[in-house]
């Protein structure tokens, strides 16, 4: 009989595998030895474990750094330098050098606390992508354990040939993801991991599928069973029965067939069959991503998150760093337009300059984050939005505010904006004057106020993964109730088309930059109630490019309108089964 695992479904440009399980039980994530104490004329000596540890770890990781092969692209191995950087992080390698100094106890003991430190603040961040860094902690002290406790990768996943395997482990790092690759293994599976960490990102990156969340999944494959990977919907098959294996080799012929096809869409552009022209741009967590970007044919970034020039160091990035990061994408962007969102960080980050910024909150979700903080700290704020303007004299640029939620925070951040212009301005630096200025639509309090913040502002993008999980109550990350995140929900649809009607009547463009807009069943929901930008994860660009052009939107904005006309009294999911037949 077939058994199914599910876990976080992560879609890549091939998005099924078939192959026999390579099952690693240890793998990441192992938790080390008790704590050991030691005397204090054993710290020198423990200390200087400590350090040959991490210099081994970051020789291993600079030897595989080698090891990749030409034909990759060269952002594959910004992966490995973001670990190379965090083993010089005093964040982590100072403070555990201090606790083995205070605590007197033995160095994994104190590589583990601030380790489980340090992913506890990680695991209080309310953005998803932020979050998620937690992984890199947990992966680079993996390294670091395994030189002090003596121990080499484990030998079995350290074979040469991997062709036709699946590796099934607890966790795997990036650069793990990269050598088993390049060794022939044909997809992950992992009990660990999410979406949005780096590992899924790198396996978007090499067309990889993967599935990631598959709780307790090493105890439950053998080595060498055969399975199936369904990277779309986050299905691991095993044990399957030969009708099945038919069925799922059949459907494997035609996704890439379908791929094939979809590569033919790189070069048309994004019109509806009325003629109607649709943007459809690219969400860039990293300026690595901008590779994939290219790819799939994005025609720009709709969103760049800056998040990650304040991660893994103990200083704040001056305006020069943030001008040269803006300057770089705008120079690899060609001409194409780029919306760069300022800082989305909360008070649960630590910044090892002036200790924590604010209070610690019990709830960081609805705390001192975004905007607010920015706010807040204008000393913090000041320097990207200098680097920002100085930036949209290189190339099209836009500046997007996170969570906002009221008229006000607007108006003090417009205000700001001019300030900045005119020092700029007596300093001699060049700007855009007329640097577009906007915001996301991601509280409900903002989609219910969005024609007082459209009438301030020059665009509106709705974030849709945090605007669901306000509206409905739900996190989405939270396996205890994330089968209640439902995008769906006739409260989230009211929402989403009203923000697009207070824009769109104000003559404000409108765009979407959550999950939703890159999802190819919402995509004729979204064209017909006006939406005509959308900004996703580059891989799904032509899936969606796909849908535009089979599209007549003015057909389908009259049968949404007959949807919503009857969004209290049937389900919304045979509603869209019926719109996505026009």
């Amino acid at each position: 009989m077939t058994i199914a695992f599910q876990g976080i479904g992560i879609t890549t440009s091939r998005s099924l595998a078939l192959g026999t399980a390579f099952v690693d039980a240890q793998g990441q994530g192992r938790r080390g030895k008790p704590m050991t104490l030691i005397g204090a004329d054993q710290v020198v000596a423990e200390i200087a474990r400590l350090d040959a540890a991490v210099a081994a770890a970051r020789q291993a990781l600079r030897a595989l750094r080698e090891q990749i092969p030409s034909h990759t692209p060269v952002n594959i191995a910004d992966f490995i330098d973001t670990h190379l950087l965090m083993l010089e992080d005093a964040a982590l390698i100072d403070e555990v050098r201090r606790i083995v100094t205070e605590q007197l106890c033995d160095a994994e003991w104190a590589l583990q606390l601030q380790r489980d430190a340090l992913v506890q603040l990680f695991d209080e961040m309310d953005d998803p992508y932020l979050r998620t860094r937690r992984d890199d902690v947990e992966h680079v002290v993996e390294q670091i354990l395994r030189f002090l406790q003596g121990d080499l990768p484990p030998p079995d996943l350290a074979r040469p040939d991997l062709t036709g395997r699946v590796v099934v482990a607890r966790d795997l790092a990036p650069a793990d993801v990269i050598l088993l690759h390049h060794r022939g293994a044909v997809a992950f599976v992992t009990e660990q991991g999410g979406p949005i960490s780096h590992t899924a990102i790198l396996a978007r990156s090499l067309g990889v599928p993967a599935v990631m969340g598959v709780h307790h999944i090493t105890r439950y494959l053998r080595q060498d069973e055969l399975i199936l990977v369904d990277g779309e919907t986050g299905t691991v098959l095993a044990d399957v029965d030969w009708l099945t294996l038919a069925h799922f080799r059949t459907r494997l012929r035609a996704i890439e067939a379908r791929q094939q096809g979809l590569r033919a869409l790189l070069t048309r552009p994004s019109v509806t069959r009325d003629g109607v022209a649709i943007s459809l741009l690219a969400n860039v967590e990293l300026p690595e991503d901008l590779a994939l970007a290219h790819a799939n044919g994005a025609c720009g970034v709709g969103l760049f998150r800056t998040e990650f020039l304040y991660m893994n160091r103990p200083d704040l990035p001056d305006e020069e760093e943030h001008l040269a990061t803006y300057a770089e994408m705008i120079r690899a962007l060609a001409g194409r337009p780029i919306t760069i969102r300022t800082l989305d960080l909360g008070t649960d980050k630590r910044l090892d300059v002036d200790g924590e910024l604010g209070v610690r909150f019990s709830n960081p979700a609805l705390g001192l984050r975004a905007i607010r903080l920015c706010l807040k700290e204008p000393d913090l704020f000041r320097p990207q939005l200098r680097a920002i303007l100085r930036a949209s004299a290189l190339g099209p640029v836009r500046l997007m505010l996170p969570l906002v939620t009221n008229v006000h925070e607007v108006e003090v951040v417009l205000a700001l904006i001019e300030q900045l212009k005119q020092q700029l301005a007596r300093e001699g630096l060049q700007y855009d004057p007329r640097l577009p200025v906007g915001a996301m639509i991601e509280v409900p309090a903002a989609a219910l106020d969005a024609r007082a913040l459209a009438a301030r502002l020059d665009f509106l993008s709705i974030g849709t993964n945090d605007l669901i999980q306000y509206a409905l109550a739900v996190d989405r990350l939270d396996d205890a109730v994330n089968d209640l995140y439902d995008p769906l929900h006739p409260a989230v649809l009211r929402l989403i088309r009203m923000t697009i009607r207070a824009a769109r009547g104000l003559r404000r463009p409108v765009s979407m930059c959550g999950e939703m807009a890159g999802d190819p069943r919402y995509t004729r929901l979204l064209l017909g109630i006006g939406l005509r930008e959308f900004s996703m994860q580059p891989g799904a660009i032509l899936d969606v490019k796909e849908v535009v052009l089979g599209a007549d939107s003015v057909a389908l904005a009259r049968q949404s309108a007959r949807l919503f006309a009857q969004l209290d009294h049937t389900d919304p999911r045979l509603l869209i089964e019926t719109l996505n037949r026009v």
